[in-house]
């Protein structure tokens, strides 16, 4: 009996040491009125899991959708986006998951960027990339600017970053406690936002940080220490909305009130089943789309599906379920699921081809 004590001892000091080493720094600064103190804290104080509920869903015997593996030379071939496009010109490249190129004003931004097999610490456990990405990293043209909505690790991939750092060296920008994250690891060129702060790049580009419903974390102890948000780009060819990873909320219509129309809105899809679990934390296709209409954005692109296993929907369910949900409703607008590695030429002041040599 003293062996098993013994053993489950150092199991859990073994818990505790893996722990510190992969949780982020905790927020200290107590100056945002969504912070109790000790935690972050939802729009309209709505809550998400416990750690129950997580295990509750781990051993629930769920119908898991399908996952099939994609190989790099399974992926349509198209053209490499341009290395610049011109100030009249708003081009967006949908890589996968979260991560967008977003050619806007001169400038070239990626959206949560992540290049690597795994979301996880560890090279051997965590979802692992079943889709590789649209575009290779060595094939990005020069990054100026790189939005992180969280520090989930399919969000803020710490290799990603540093390779990004190391041969790009662009302006980062967080939620608040993130900076210290990207500052121990000497990614210094960073600035941090609080919901509704805004940021000016350049004489022509600024950006607000705005809510969402969501939670934080790297491991087990540093749950909601630090900030989530989406983020608002306000550009010459109008306001883009980059919604990061959320749950649904009355905050988004708040958020259309203040800067829509959208010219163009970039919303997550997937991730979203069983819905008793994800509603908290992720929206359905069908919320997306009511995402779409509140803010009201005149042209929508679906991210956050079809790479990572990181719920019960399969691959293709998300965007399947999007389109249908798109046709049954007239009022939809315009919402579009992009193939891995394609640009829509959102605004140009001349004709390019998106299609492959």
């Amino acid at each position: 009996m003293t062996w098993i004590i013994s053993a489950v001892l150092i199991f859990i000091a073994a818990l505790f040491i893996a722990d510190m080493l992969i949780a982020a720094p905790k927020y200290k600064d107590n100056n945002s009125n969504h912070f109790d103190g000790k935690c972050f804290v939802n729009p309209d104080d709505a809550g998400n899991h416990h750690y129950l509920e997580v295990l509750k869903w781990w051993f629930s015997k769920n119908d898991k959708g399908e996952w099939p593996k994609i190989a790099q030379g399974d992926l349509p071939k198209f053209r490499l986006p341009e290395k610049r496009v011109s100030l009249g010109d708003l081009h967006v490249t949908f890589i996968n998951h979260a991560t967008f190129l977003i050619q806007v004003d001169g400038l070239n931004i990626l959206t949560d960027p992540i290049w690597s097999d795994r979301a996880s610490p560890y090279n051997w456990i965590g979802p692992k990339r079943q889709h590789p990405p649209g575009l290779k990293f060595e094939d990005l043209p020069p990054i100026d600017l790189v939005l992180i909505s969280h520090n989930h690790y399919d969000h803020l991939d710490l290799k990603t970053v540093r390779q990004l750092h190391r041969e790009h060296n662009p302006q980062f920008v967080v939620p608040l406690g993130v900076e210290q994250f990207l500052d121990e690891h000497d990614v210094t060129l960073n600035t941090h936002l609080d919901w509704w702060d805004e940021y000016r790049f350049n004489d022509k580009l600024s950006l607000t940080a705005v809510p969402a419903r969501h939670f934080s974390g790297r491991g087990l102890f540093d749950r909601n220490k630090t900030l989530w948000c989406g983020y608002v780009l306000h550009t010459s060819k109008g306001n883009i909305y980059f919604a990061g990873d959320t749950g649904y909320g009355s905050f988004f219509k708040e958020i259309g009130q203040r800067f829509g129309p959208m010219k163009t809105s970039f919303i997550p899809i997937g991730a979203y089943l069983p819905r008793w679990f994800m509603e908290a934390i992720h929206i359905s296709p069908e919320e997306a789309l009511q995402v779409h209409k509140d803010v009201q954005s005149q042209k929508s692109f679906a991210m956050h599906f079809g790479t990572f296993p990181m719920a019960d929907d399969g691959m293709h369910d998300a965007a399947e379920a999007l389109r249908k949900i798109l046709n049954a409703d007239e009022t939809g607008g315009e919402f579009k699921v992009l193939k891995e590695g394609e640009t829509k030429v959102v605004e140009s002041s001349k004709q390019i081809s998106t299609v492959g040599k």
